[in-house]
């Protein structure tokens, strides 16, 4: 009977589900908005702000760090067309605010300087509304706040594929300000007064607490730099930064103290201490919950956490005794039956994952640790760790054909530091409004455990095997499950003969942390003897020349820290005497971080052409962060590293005619070691190429052993240089795929034509220099590490 009855329940509430959803989806292609984002025509629209306004991470193309764009969910209240023809509607898109000009460099990315001041330099805090403040930059966009309403005049486009819940897409220009025609809520105002306080609280400590504090505590991640954001992606960490049931568990656990104890007289928390009944308790947690929502943003975990914090309140207040799991299905239920879009939301899926697996597997799996002797804490924070990964790697599989291998360890090792963090960052927040300086002192406290989590997710993502490429899509995903039932399974007989186990346990630690000395033995690599790496870091320039045990001269950092760094690692090198960066292209300087990461840096040595303005602004500041001294490179300088010496050939210090852009000013450098000639041309454009063979440095560049092609093997070469240079190996960094057609087969052909033998990153990966013998002409060798 009881069978049957729940078979008919799931069905129903399926059903229920499928419905809603159904009619959702159809109300997102009917109507004037979607109507006219077929046309992408022209409107004016009154909107009422859904979201907070978020700025897309900054996109490496190339030549440059492509800014920024603000974008923010809005619902369509009224449209004007072009031809006056006008319509009330309640349609939800996606807004995408075109900015006109670059915003300086250095401020954050709420768009203020140090001193609190917009891109004209005029006070933000009266927030910047009028229309007649031109290029404002992207700070009043940035700071309005959900539920206020706009008037904005853009076109209508068809949202992406995958675009959620947006019926089209909107995208209006940035120039202006923009019209404020309605305030928010009393409740989001509160709510952005508080959010503002903490960023103001936090404004004072270093980059990564700054960043990750509110991101901790309200799910703002708008100052999390890229790299981090990725190392986070890359130790499956990522969910700290989004607001979740840990977050609200510790602060009604703060009010209520352990929920299995809520009943019970010696029950703890704050409540009991002021002599609050059980229904204020839950009155007031119901209240704290709200707020809670309110000030993090209804983001699908958010909800989902709420929900059930809700549903566990109301047992609490109704004296009934609370079931987590069926408090968890009803959340679920309910949820998806006000926003049907929830079931399509990959971020509610994993809430929803690692929660079930939180209450049903981990307690199962904690016990059959402490039956095995490990202490109770400790096989509970393991439990949970191994659970909540186990559920939620195939789906991360789907969306990110990646498995973390030190997604374990490192949640284990930064959850000892998440409950202070966040505990100090809400009384940062919530004292903020009344007492900054008590606010700041806090945030402070709450720096050192954040500056902890940062330092685990960049260390677990440098780790050269911290993670294994797998299949993407639905089919990758069952592929994992399947693996980790096996995985499970397994792990369960190895637990029976513990010294099988710790060898298990040992191999995958050496899988992941791949010591030079033993890969070199295993992988072969780094080969014995390397003179030269070029670094497999996509579309971009980052070598490595050997300069000593354990040091190397960088030559470009690349687009990518983590892919630079993880190169460096691999090397076994913790001394860099010297960075050079021909250029300021992004795809050269970008990861920069990376190299100065845990490293001896002497200094950095740059191209005397200030452009483009913000990368060159860029390496300054990383260099004075780290305390890291800069130089100009100029034709004539010659320098040396234990037994490696350079030549710089190109730029000259006082160059006749400007150059046409930064390639052009790249730096170029005539390198010897162990008997080995190394031509460096940087980005060098057939102009610069041919001026370079007109100056006094062109005694040095005939018959070269190897030759670093220009600009990614791109078509602009200059036939005669790579006739004078004659090279017996030339080497192409390229990034696999790429838009820009690199390496050109025309310059593939020019070079074999020339007798060299031609190796390229996006298919050979990192390549390796070697020579063997003495004397003036010593063998040439390459090794390769694939991709």
């Amino acid at each position: 009977m009881w069978g049957r009855l729940t078979v008919a329940a799931v069905l129903l509430c399926t059903a229920a589900s499928a419905g809603s959803a159904a009619l959702h989806g159809a109300d997102l292609r009917r109507g004037p908005v979607p109507a006219s984002a077929r046309e992408y025509a022209q409107v004016e629209a009154e909107l009422r702000v859904t979201s907070d306004p978020r700025r897309t991470r900054p996109r490496t193309a190339s030549a440059h760090a492509m800014p920024p764009t603000v974008v923010l969910d809005a619902e369509v209240q009224r449209v004007t067309k072009a031809d006056g023809s006008e319509s009330v509607t309640r349609t939800p898109v996606l807004v995408i605010v075109r900015m006109e000009g670059r915003e300086p460099e250095g401020r954050d990315t709420e768009g203020r300087g140090t001193e609190g001041r917009d891109t004209d330099g005029r006070d933000t805090e009266g927030g910047g509304t009028e229309p007649e403040v031109r290029k404002a930059g992207s700070r009043p966009w940035l700071a309005l706040l959900p539920s206020t309403r706009l008037r904005v005049q853009g076109r209508l486009a068809p949202p992406l594929p995958r675009g959620g819940r947006a019926a089209a897409v909107l995208r209006v220009s940035g120039e202006r300000a923009p019209h404020v025609i309605g305030p928010p809520s009393a409740a989001q105002r509160l709510a952005g007064e508080l959010r503002a306080g903490l960023r103001e609280a936090t404004g004072g400590l270093p980059a990564d607490a700054r960043a990750l504090v509110p991101g901790l505590v309200i799910g703002d991640t708008s100052r999390v730099p890229a790299e981090l954001e990725e190392a986070f992606r890359a130790t499956d960490l990522t969910h700290l930064l989004a607001v979740s049931g840990a977050n609200l568990t510790i602060v009604l656990a703060l009010l209520i103290g352990p929920p299995g104890m809520a009943q019970r007289a010696e029950r703890r928390g704050l409540a009991p201490m002021l002599g609050m009944s059980l229904r204020t308790t839950a009155l007031l947690g119901g209240v704290l919950t709200l707020g809670f929502v309110i000030v993090c943003r209804p983001e699908p975990s958010v909800l989902r956490a709420a929900a059930c914090g809700l549903i566990a309140l109301l047992a609490i207040a109704t004296g009934r005794r609370r079931s987590l799991l069926p408090a968890l299905a009803a959340a679920v239920l309910l949820l998806v039956l006000w926003d049907p879009w929830l079931a399509r939301s990959y971020g509610f899926l994993l809430s929803v994952l690692a929660t079930g697996a939180l209450l049903t597997l981990a307690p199962r799996w904690g016990a059959a640790l402490r039956e095995r002797g490990v202490p109770p804490r400790p096989a509970e924070a393991l439990a949970a760790a191994a659970a909540a990964q186990a559920v939620c790697a195939p789906v991360v599989a789907v969306l990110a054909a990646r498995v973390s291998l030190v997604a374990v360890p490192c949640n284990l090792l930064a959850e000892f530091a998440v409950a202070p963090a966040t505990v100090l960052g809400f009384a940062a927040l919530a004292v903020a409004p009344v007492a900054m300086p008590v606010a700041k002192v806090l945030a402070w406290g709450a720096s050192w455990p954040t500056g902890w989590i940062a330092e685990i997710a960049r260390t677990g993502a440098a780790l050269p095997g911290s993670g294994v490429d797998w299949p993407g899509g639905w089919h990758g995903g069952l592929l994992l499950a399947l693996a980790t039932v096996v995985v499970a399974l397994a792990g369960r007989r190895l637990a029976r003969h513990p010294w099988l186990a710790a060898a298990c346990a040992l191999l995958l630690l050496l899988v992941i942390v791949q010591p030079p000395p033993l890969t070199r033995v295993i992988a072969g690599w780094p080969p014995q003897g390397w003179r030269m790496v070029m670094c497999d870091v996509g579309q971009g320039d980052a070598l490595v020349l050997a300069a000593g045990e354990g040091a190397g001269v960088v030559v470009d950092a690349g687009p990518d820290p983590v892919a630079v760094d993880r190169c460096l690692r691999s090397l076994g090198v913790t001394r860099v005497p010297l960075v050079l960066l021909t250029h300021f292209h992004a795809d050269h300087v970008a990861g920069l971080p990376g190299v100065l990461r845990g490293r001896e840096v002497g200094a950095i040595q740059t191209t005397g052409f200030d452009e483009p303005s913000e990368q060159a602004e860029f390496v300054r500041r990383q260099a004075a962060a780290k305390g890291v001294r800069m130089t100009r490179a100029a034709a004539g300088e010659r320098r040396r590293a234990g037994a490696l010496e350079w030549r710089v050939l190109w730029p000259q210090a006082e160059p006749r005619v400007r150059p046409e852009g930064p390639n052009d000013a790249s730096v170029t450098l005539l390198v010897r070691t162990a008997g080995l000639s190394l031509l460096l041309l940087g980005d060098l454009e057939p102009p610069a190429q041919r001026a370079l063979l007109r100056s006094p440095a062109a005694a040095w560049l005939t018959s070269v052993d190897v030759l670093k092609v220009a600009h990614h093997g791109s078509a602009d070469q200059d036939p005669e240089l790579l006739r004078r240079a004659a090279p017996r190996l030339a080497l192409i960094s390229c990034g696999a795929e790429n838009t820009y057609g690199h390496p050109a087969p025309v310059t593939m052909a020019a070079l074999r034509a020339e007798g060299a033998e031609v190796l390229r990153t996006d298919t050979q990966g990192a390549i390796a220099v070697l020579a063997s013998g003495r004397g003036s002409a010593p063998r040439l060798e390459v090794a390769t590490r694939p991709p």
